[in-house]
């Protein structure tokens, strides 16, 4: 038997087939356009979208040579937060897809705030008030999108995270459901109870009809035959938030295990088993994963440009021309001498949660040159990651041995030795790149009883690249008090 994994990120549409072993056998990707009608906005087309998962799936059957009628089930995993807002009884979206990253929430969550609302808020959700979640997405479109809210409290609109979208569409309008990882990013999550929080909504004047079914990450959703793409209906099962799924897929299942995916930004990941709590310090409380009726939750934080940060020195300042040139670059000096990149394009994420401050470079000199640039900018992403990381262990009796981590930027060998370095421990890259993926097909997998347990299939997740550490503490830290300086000059302006 085989699954195809869904997995819709930030830039585009992935699908690949793994085995009943969780083997990855071929996989595809179909790109989509990002839309920036203003400084710190960010679209996605949820038509194209939708689009671009039945091209890739079509494709990735047809390359892979095997027989459709042997693929049993689908998975998803997808960009958390992007929020879609669609007309029940056609489908058709009342907007664009506002993305995670976007920030056109920021007045909502900013008055929400002086209300005083924060700790009501982040006390029932696990979150901050940020426009990074789904709530003020939703809020800015009733506000601000002519006929949406009033469609809504007919009980005639429908929200829904990208899984949810996705769902609704295979099942050709049949299910709008969302999974517990999911719906623990939409700051309207009550992550203790796992319901929908009736108080907030009504705060947020947002009617509960339009909300998704909960349900568990391994639940069966729903049966697609993608558009009539395979020959029968088959199970929609595993699915799963990106980063949730990522942790998964690395087989982070016990407490005080940890990840980082490096994507467009990077997401850091701490299992902390069934013990809930909030953090006393800026991240937060999130869901993993929700497994047979029980809950499993995580502290988390994200930072919102890592390959963002990559892209940025390739398209506008034109410096490099792909990713494996920064590695080069980076190589070809012994240190930044001084100079910090600080990628504050959209803000702060976690720990700092400054959506106010926007990028800097400090520390130039006339002897710097682009490869400084280039350099710190690397750098600039394992900093990130270290200040989490600090976070993290401050909050919680586990101190991490290692860190394991996938994405991207994890094939930059420069970025992953100095991220090495800054942590002082282990970092342990995965030769699987499609972790996400893994992730929601071992969670079908294990649904279909292709595994016998969690401690069978982390059997099957062995396969790293390990990093050891080789600076010495003295240089270490004082290279990490030099960024600490730049980020407190950045927030002090």
């Amino acid at each position: 038997m085989y699954i195809l994994s869904i997995d819709q990120s930030t830039s585009g549409t992935k699908a690949i087939i793994f085995d009943e072993r969780a083997n990855l056998i071929h996989k595809v990707i179909e790109y989509h356009k990002q839309y920036y009608p203003e400084p710190g906005w960010v679209e996605h087309d949820p038509v194209e979208i939708f689009s671009k998962t039945l091209e890739a799936s079509q494709r990735v059957i047809e390359e892979s040579g095997i027989d459709k009628s042997k693929i049993e089930g689908i998975s998803i995993t997808n960009q958390r937060e992007t929020t879609v807002l669609w007309e029940k009884n056609t489908g058709v979206p009342f907007y664009n897809a506002v993305v995670w990253q976007c920030q056109r929430g920021k007045e909502i969550c900013d008055d929400l705030k002086e209300k005083g609302l924060e700790n009501f808020i982040r006390e029932r959700t696990g979150l901050f008030i940020d426009p990074y979640f789904s709530a003020s997405k939703i809020k800015w479109i009733f506000e601000n999108v002519k006929g949406v809210k009033e469609k809504a409290e007919k009980g005639k609109a429908l929200f829904g995270t990208i899984d949810s979208w996705l769902i609704w569409n295979l099942t050709n309008g049949e299910v709008h459901a969302t999974d517990h990882s999911n719906a623990s990013r939409t700051l309207l999550l009550n992550i203790k109870n796992i319901t929908w929080d009736e108080e907030i909504l009504r705060v947020l004047s947002i009617p509960v009809s339009i909300l998704p079914e909960l349900k568990n990450s391994d639940d069966v959703f729903g049966y697609t035959d993608l558009n009539r793409i395979l020959p029968r209906k088959v199970p929609i099962v595993g699915v799963m938030g990106d980063s949730s799924a990522s942790l998964f897929g690395l087989g982070g299942f016990e407490e005080g295990e940890i990840k980082a995916t490096y994507g467009t930004g990077t997401s850091i990941m701490l299992n902390i088993g069934n013990n809930f709590f909030i953090p006393k310090t800026p991240v937060v409380t999130s869901i993993c994963w929700s497994i047979n009726n029980a809950v499993y939750y995580s502290i988390e934080g994200n930072i919102h440009s890592s390959g963002d940060t990559i892209a940025w020195l390739i398209k506008n300042l034109e410096l490099i021309d792909s990713p494996y040139e920064a590695e080069k670059f980076a190589k070809s000096l012994e240190s930044t001498e001084g100079v910090y990149f600080v990628p504050a394009f959209v803000g702060l994420g976690a720990p700092y949660w400054r959506n106010d401050v926007r990028a800097t470079i400090l520390g130039l000199s006339k002897n710097s040159t682009k490869a400084h640039v280039v350099r710190a900018a690397l750098e600039s992403i394992a900093y990130q990651v270290r200040d989490l990381l600090e976070v993290m262990i401050s909050e919680t009796n586990h101190r991490p041995l290692k860190l394991k981590v996938d994405g991207g930027a994890s094939e930059n060998r420069f970025l992953m030795q100095f991220q090495a370095n800054i942590l002082g421990m282990p970092v342990m890259v995965s030769k699987i790149k499609e972790n996400s993926a893994r992730g929601v097909a071992l969670l079908g997998l294990l649904k279909f009883g292709k595994f016998s347990s969690l401690l069978d299939m982390k059997k099957a997740i062995s396969e790293y690249d390990i990093y050891e550490p080789s600076l010495d503490q003295n240089s270490r830290e004082k290279l990490y008090n030099g960024w600490k300086r730049a980020v407190n000059t950045l927030l002090k302006n």
